[in-house]
């Protein structure tokens, strides 16, 4: 099985490592492909460039080969609608199963993305899960939900798509706007991200930060 996790990431954090790393270790996932958007739907347009986005990804996840880089977003051109992304994995590993992994917080909006209800038909969603998290009993949502919701993690290499999974991961309350904003001010981010992350940040005068090249 192979995780799929997209994402600005800028900068990558441990808020969205830590927890991808703890579903891969419990599914047994064979790995997690890290895919950078290039126009994210529901955000604005990244500070970073996509080659110092893919340049701090790749220094965070240097010593964690289960990490994969992908960058067929930032290679297309338009939004960078989960659906497609998951059509060209789909079309080019045909056997693989595929979970998306969704944070909490995204998976409540589910319903604002681009074609929703055709995710399913390419992959399984596993739902970064956080204590105290409320579901919705009624709407769209509730229904889709009662719809694809397996309590058992291993039905998910049993087939290669449609099945919705909740996982509790550690919940490290960080973000990559308050990283910038940290930044941008003078503070320092150290333990929010990897130190090699905060080297290319550094390298690239990136959020703020004076460029010590």
């Amino acid at each position: 099985m192979i995780g799929v996790l997209g994402g600005s990431f800028d900068p990558v954090h441990y808020g969205r490592l830590r927890p991808a790393l703890e579903v891969q270790q419990f599914l047994g996932l064979d790995e997690i492909r890290l895919v950078p958007s290039l126009l994210p739907p529901h955000r604005q347009k990244p500070q970073a460039s996509p080659q110092q986005r893919v340049a701090m990804l790749n220094a965070a996840v240097e010593n964690h080969p289960v990490f994969k880089i992908d960058t067929r977003e930032l290679n297309r051109e338009g939004p960078s609608y989960t659906l497609y992304t998951l059509i060209s994995l789909r079309n080019e590993i045909p056997a693989a199963n595929l979970c998306l992994l969704v944070g909490m917080d995204a998976f409540q909006v589910l319903t604002s993305w681009h074609r929703w209800r055709e995710l399913m038909d390419h992959c399984h969603m596993v739902v970064l899960d956080r204590p105290g998290a409320q579901l919705p009993t009624q709407g769209e949502l509730a229904d889709f939900i009662r719809q694809h919701r397996v309590m058992d993690a291993g039905k998910l290499g049993k087939q290669s798509s449609g099945l919705l999974y909740f996982h509790p991961v550690s919940q490290l309350d960080i973000s990559s706007t308050a990283i910038r904003k940290l930044l941008a001010s003078g503070g320092d981010a150290g333990f929010l991200l990897p130190e090699r992350v905060l080297d290319v940040v550094r390298s690239n005068g990136l959020y703020g930060v004076a460029d010590n090249k």
